[in-house]
Parts: C-alpha cells; structure tokens; sequence
C-alpha cells in the first residue's frame, strides 16, 4: 500500500493528538520515533495492538523511543481510547487523513468479503534524523512490540 521505504525521510507532519497537543515529526528529532497506524480506536484488534505496544512502553523508553497513534477518529474518541485502556503514549485524531495520506495507508481493503477505503494498519521506525529505518505493513496485533524491538 505505502510507497514510503526503508531509507526514504519521514514526511514532516504536524496533527494535533487526544489532548489538543500539537505533535510534529521535528519534536522527537534525536529520538527514535514509532508511529503505529490503526484502523479505529477501541475495536478488538486495534486494541490489542495498542495494549501490547503499552504493555512493552519500558522497553521502547529505555531503548530511546517514541510512540504515537494515528488513526482518523476524533480527539474524542482518541482520548476515550487512551483512558480506557491507560496508553502512555499520545494518539493522534487525523480526521482529515493528512498524515494518514503523506504516510499512503489509506486506500482499498476487503473485510468479509466488503470493499471498502481505510486505513491499512501499518508501523513506521523512524531513526533520530527523520530517516524511516523499518515499515512494518504485516502487522501481528499480539506481538507488534517484538516486531518492532526485536
């Protein structure tokens, strides 16, 4: 689905997360930066992912790394995900798909038999320099912590 490759710079972004905060890809320069995107806020599978990915929060800290959320919901329904299941990490409310766009995982997926456009759940490593290090587009939900730390 996305073009963007290992190697490739991250495209710059600024989006607001849960809270009204604004995030920009220049905030976590000198940092490593994994942005996970899912499909909505609070459906089985995209919880799993996001609970897996807080259950291993430490790990990435102590590693040097940053997490953000991306999805189309609303602020809203990103903070209603974020305080339900205790995420430490900021979601970002992409209602109008600019990073969902500048990333290319929005497009054509088939769920029980149904066509539809969406986002494809796909995670992005970025290094320190804003260079994408991994994309992950086969994203296993229960292990993505291990997909992404090794």
């Amino acid at each position: 689905m996305t073009t963007l490759q290992k190697g490739d710079k991250a495209p710059q972004f600024s989006a607001l997360d849960q809270d009204g905060r604004q995030h920009t890809l220049s905030d976590y320069a000198g940092k490593k930066l994994v942005i996970f995107f899912y499909p909505a806020a609070s459906t089985p599978s995209c919880t799993v992912e996001a609970c897996n990915l807080r259950d291993n929060y430490e790990r990435f800290k102590a590693n040097n790394y940053e997490l953000l959320g991306v999805s189309a919901d609303t602020a809203k329904k990103q903070s209603n995900f974020k305080n339900k299941f205790e995420l430490p990490f900021p979601l970002l409310a992409d209602v109008d798909k600019i990073i969902i766009n500048a990333f290319g995982v929005w497009g054509p997926k088939k769920f029980m038999g149904r066509e539809f456009d969406g986002i494809h759940r796909t995670t992005f490593v970025i290094d320190e320099k804003g260079i994408i290090e991994e994309v992950i587009s086969k994203v296993k939900t229960k292990e993505h912590s291990d997909q992404i730390l090794g």
